[in-house]
């Protein structure tokens, strides 16, 4: 599991979505937007660590209470997403976005992400 950079969450900030860089980075990509401090992200970051990447699958996250962009990140988040719940997580295949989920356990998240 790799925690986005920066510049990673601005570009997608002014690009309306994560650069190709992100969403290619493997076949199957999850990219997971929370709050340091939401429990249910807590325990999905536990089995997520466990999961961790394997060859075909990459996994990112930012806990973007924690960075200087929070308020415009947050906005971008809940308006260009159209998500006001955390942990929000988008799921692309192939650089393609292809579904999103909020708080799921480590099955669903394994089947969203690989099926």
């Amino acid at each position: 599991m790799k925690k986005l950079k920066s510049q990673e969450c601005l570009d997608a900030v002014e690009q309306g979505d994560f650069p190709e860089s992100i969403t290619g980075a493997a076949p199957a990509v999850a990219v997971v937007l929370t709050q340091s401090w939401c429990v249910q992200w807590q325990w999905m970051r536990s089995y997520l660590e466990q999961i961790g990447d394997e060859p075909g699958r990459e996994i990112f996250f930012v806990e973007y209470d924690n960075e200087d962009f929070f308020e415009p990140f947050m906005a971008f988040k809940e308006d260009t997403f159209g998500n006001r719940e955390v942990p929000y997580v988008r799921y692309y295949r192939s650089g393609k976005f292809v579904k999103a989920t909020n708080f799921i356990d480590r099955t669903g998240f394994l089947k969203a992400l690989t099926a």
